[in-house]
């Protein structure tokens, strides 16, 4: 049968001259940029230590594909846009992708195929999910070189769509859609990672909140048993269970609080003067903030709410936030604490949308799982590549897609000989300078 691909097509001619194509190019990749990821991968060492989460039972003799070749490969595949199993069908066989997999383009066997890869997406049971999951706290951990005095943990979750009949998939009215609801956990002052936890399609209770924080702030303690922690989320997050749990164990908190008449008639006086003097000075808006004791009916004790009071020609507009802070005027604690949470958006964005985290199609949520550690992976390749970028260039802050764009999709001819291989990339390529930077940065100590 005949292969589509390698037959030739045509262009419109150019001065006369018939322009004639074909797929018969020989050993080029449209991904020369792996062999960043590559030389990042490396300085983490994420691919072996995932694998050595996964218990391999086989004879060791017979192993064609070792796990952590098999993960690297998915990891590599997922950060250059190629988020399919099924993709690894054609990339097994690209040279840059088996270079960077530390095989020989042409001499070296090809990569594993897409039903190994879906078979040890499969493989891990729950033991081995948790480990997995263990193995990005500790990576997020391993990134500071000493305990940091603070850190703050912002925690949301995000809508997965689903597209079958995948486990723990429910109906959700709010998105009107059958999906997942997921939670992130991110550090947002770096941008890193700290948990990815894929979840049914409904809103997490209080009580399960409490216990993600719970073994998530355990496994911290053992490797920074004095460091302030603050958990920063929205108001589905400030739950009474979770609030009572944080003041416990010494965790500050800081969530959105749902608005209500008791909390409008006690920040009413401030509330009324600022729409006051909105309408004296003609001014389109004006903003101001007070601060209250507050006890809800399911709450044990009284907390600090802050309010954000926005005075319009439409009315008024109160927000509110709760917080064990006891220090800093409201003003500071709503615009310059609490709104630094919107950054995780952006993060679940690069997650989600950018490296395509939501593909969570396999029917076991295991496998969904494994699928979420190994988009994270991904992740951290991503953000370990714009570290090194130096931070006067423009894309020291681009994102995701910019720099997959910017310094992965680059063309290059692989061509193998007896002593060495060589990489020819194109002439012309705009990124060259900063290519061979990070080439040289990814690669030392």
């Amino acid at each position: 049968m005949t292969d589509d691909t390698t037959l030739p097509f045509a262009f419109p001619a150019a001065q006369r001259k018939k322009v004639t194509a074909a797929f018969d190019g020989g050993r080029i990749t449209s991904d020369g940029g792996v062999m960043l990821l590559a030389e990042a991968e490396r300085r983490l060492g994420i691919a072996a230590k995932l694998a050595a989460a996964i218990p391999d039972g086989r004879d060791t003799s017979r192993v064609i594909h070792p796990l952590a070749d098999i993960l690297r490969a998915r990891i590599f595949a997922i950060a250059c846009g190629y988020e399919d199993a099924c993709d690894l069908d054609s990339l097994r066989s690209d040279p840059a992708f088996k270079l960077a997999c530390g095989r020989l383009p042409d001499s070296g066997r090809d990569l594993c195929s897409q039903p190994t890869m879906s078979r040890w997406e499969n493989a891990p049971d729950l033991r081995s999910v948790i480990r997995l999951g263990r193995v990005l706290l500790d990576l997020w951990l391993a990134s500071y070189p000493a305990p940091p005095a603070q850190v703050t943990l912002d925690i949301d979750d995000t809508c997965d769509v689903v597209h079958g009949h995948q486990q723990l998939s429910l109906f959700n009215a709010h998105y009107d859609e059958r999906c997942f609801l997921p939670i992130h956990v991110y550090e947002v002052a770096t941008g890193r990672p700290v948990a990815m936890i894929l979840r049914p399609g409904k809103t997490p209770s209080g009580k399960e909140i409490r216990g993600h924080l719970r073994r998530l702030v355990r496994h911290i303690r053992r490797r920074w048993p004095i460091t302030r922690i603050t958990i920063r989320g929205d108001s589905h997050y400030g739950r009474s269970e979770v609030m009572d749990w944080c003041e416990a164990n010494g965790i500050d908190y800081l969530f959105g609080l749902s608005g209500n008449a008791v909390l409008d008639r006690l920040v009413d006086e401030a509330a009324d003067d600022i729409r006051t003097r909105r309408a004296l000075e003609k001014k389109p808006c004006l903003r101001g903030f007070a601060e209250a004791g507050y006890r809800a009916k399911s709450w044990k004790r009284e907390r600090r709410a802050c309010a954000r009071i926005e005075a319009t020609r439409l009315g008024l507009d109160i927000r509110f936030v709760v917080t064990s802070l006891a220090t800093g005027p409201a003003e500071h604690v709503y615009e310059t604490l609490y709104c630094a949470r919107g950054q995780a958006e952006n993060l679940i964005k690069l997650h989600k949308s950018q490296l395509a985290s939501d593909r969570t199609s396999c029917r076991s949520p295991l496998a969904n799982q494994v699928r979420l550690v190994l988009h994270t992976a991904a992740y951290w390749l991503m953000l370990e590549l714009r570290d090194a970028i130096p931070k006067a260039h423009a894309l020291a802050v681009a994102e995701f897609a910019t720099l997959r764009l910017k310094l992965l999709k680059i063309g290059a001819r692989v061509i193998e000989t007896a002593s060495r291989v060589r990489l020819a990339f194109a002439a012309a390529c705009p990124e060259a300078p900063l290519f061979r930077h990070l080439a040289t940065a990814l690669a030392g100590p």
